[in-house]
């Protein structure tokens, strides 16, 4: 392996660029999404990801995986660029993977739907549930938060490098796909158990204060959780329970 390139510069284009990336929740300049943590640089190297730069912190650099050439920062000067709080001093910028509907649209789909959904961390959640209970694809529909922002990334695990989905997706492209729609809605008459989740569907999961939008609303059957005690459930939390039992019933 040759020797790890240096950057010491703040004013270096590439710190720049992420540095714009992070602040806007969005992919870099050259198309990238921020993957930071030691973990995520392992789950881009398994999974069928183009990587484009790995940058490591001077500190964290005999962490890196044997054979992985990376830019070496200086602490500081990576901590300027970090999204979190405790970093662990490895960034991998990872290309998307460009999906087709086929990719989604597989025998039977299950797909979850995030609309207006605002907090990262809840939407990077959901894609990790929806890849773990065999969900076939996600769609972020306009509204709601980046799928490439670096804290959604991070709260996949993953998933988003391997689970086909579909990022800003205005509303009524996805209802042109004619896939049937179930709702999450705390006061719903049919309960998830009882709903047929067995064949094609998609269950949408809405924002953390309003719930999903008018457009989803009338468009699909509303299927509720049963809890006590407590009306509603946060969003992530609702979305792994869905899938779960879409999971149970498709076994």
């Amino acid at each position: 392996m040759s020797a790890p390139q240096r950057i010491t510069s703040p004013a270096n284009p590439l710190i720049k660029m992420l540095k714009r990336a992070v602040a806007r929740g969005e992919l870099t300049a050259s198309g990238s999404m921020i993957a930071e943590s030691l973990h995520l640089l392992e789950e881009a190297l398994r999974s069928p990801v183009e990587i484009e730069h790995v940058l490591v912190s001077a500190s964290a650099a005999h962490r890196l995986p044997a054979g992985v050439e990376a830019i070496e920062l200086d602490d500081r000067l990576f901590d300027e660029i970090s999204s979190t709080e405790a970093s662990q001093g490895v960034i991998t910028l990872v290309r998307p993977r460009q999906w087709q509907a086929a990719d989604l649209l597989k025998p039977d789909p299950l797909i979850i739907v995030l609309d207006g959904l605002q907090d990262p961390g809840n939407a990077g959640a959901i894609l990790r549930a929806a890849e773990a209970f065999g969900a076939t694809g996600a769609v972020f529909l306009k509204g709601t938060v980046s799928a490439y922002n670096p804290k959604a990334v991070r709260a996949s695990a993953g998933s988003i490098f391997r689970l086909p989905y579909f990022a800003a997706l205005a509303t009524n492209e996805f209802l042109d796909l004619k896939i049937p729609l179930y709702a999450a809605m705390p006061r719903a008459s049919l309960l998830a158990s009882a709903a047929d989740l067995r064949s094609a569907c998609a269950i949408a999961i809405g924002n953390e204060g309003r719930g999903v939008s008018a457009e989803i609303k009338a468009a699909a059957q509303p299927i509720a959780i049963p809890t006590m005690g407590v009306e509603s459930l946060n969003a992530a939390v609702a979305a792994g329970i869905l899938l779960y039992e879409a999971r149970r019933q498709r076994m």
